[in-house]
């Protein structure tokens, strides 16, 4: 009976009700050893006090302080590989915003990139944001080849990666030019890109404030995508640009939400009958 409780627990924490079908969702596995990862904020019992922590208090708070409008969550739905969350940044509320847009499961195999030279210039407060929000240190300039490597490895794990590859917060709120470290990882690790649009944060936590006011915040989710043949890390990484530009434009097109019948098979248990599931199998030999 006790282990029936705790195994309950685990399956709350991953987005499963009493009452419904007990799912099995993949397990990330260990990071390889030695990659700057925070290997700690990943395993047990830090991820049951996370998940504790954020159902408690920092979900609620953001749900009650911005109520997100939330379009396209269909695409990340029933969605059991690994991909890439591509956001603009203009706020530190994103990451509580997006968070909260994102459905229990993903938000639970979510890794936050976070600005080494900001977030963990202090060990305390990289600590503390490795806790709360599952983060890891991102290099925004220097030691780009180590950083795309342990962000590859957590991908290779089953780990969800939310990434802004505009490289900082915008200063206007305005989309800057997204760096091309994004398509390299896309197509190193070979996992969909998810362009995703938040509006509205900037009222939430504008730059240099520390306190949040109360603000309607919007999140449009788009249409996974991946690198197609022959097209280089900073082509891709302007397409995925333009699609979150396009977001937040307010666009219907197919192109970037997906028709109806690609966003009714996005629902399809175990994905193979997804556009882009075709193409993110492991290859011979891996």
């Amino acid at each position: 009976m006790r282990f029936e409780l705790l195994r309950d627990l685990e399956l709350l924490r991953r987005g499963w009700y009493w009452g419904q079908v007990r799912p099995e969702w993949p397990e990330p596995r260990e990071v390889t050893p030695g990659s700057p990862s925070l290997e700690w904020a990943r395993s047990e019992p830090v991820r049951a006090l996370r998940w504790l922590a954020q159902r408690g208090l920092s979900l609620p708070f953001t749900r009650l302080m911005t109520r997100p409008l939330v379009e396209g969550a269909v695409w990340l739905r029933d969605q059991d590989r690994s991909m890439i969350l591509a956001s603009n940044h203009v706020s530190h509320a994103d990451t509580h915003v997006l968070l909260a847009a994102l459905p229990d499961h993903v938000r639970e195999r979510t890794v936050v990139g976070a600005a080494a030279d900001y977030w963990y210039r202090r060990p305390w407060l990289g600590r503390l944001i490795s806790f709360w929000l599952n983060t890891f240190p991102f290099a925004r300039s220097g030691g780009a080849q180590g950083v795309l490597h342990s962000s590859s490895q957590l991908l290779r794990s089953g780990w969800h990666l939310l990434l802004y590859p505009e490289g900082t917060r915008s200063p206007d709120g305005r989309l800057q030019e997204f760096k091309p470290g994004v398509g390299h990882l896309a197509g190193e690790a070979r996992v969909p890109v998810v362009p995703i649009h938040v509006q509205g944060t900037h009222r939430v936590m504008p730059k240099g404030r520390r306190v949040p006011l109360p603000a309607p915040v919007r999140v449009r989710i788009g249409k996974p995508i991946q690198p197609e043949p022959g097209e280089t890390s900073r082509g891709f990484a302007r397409r995925v640009e333009r699609m979150v530009r396009e977001l937040g434009n307010g666009s219907r097109s197919p192109e970037v939400v997906g028709s109806w019948i690609e966003r009714w098979r996005a629902t399809a248990p175990g994905g193979r009958s997804r556009p882009w599931a075709e193409r993110t199998e492991p290859r011979d030999g891996e």
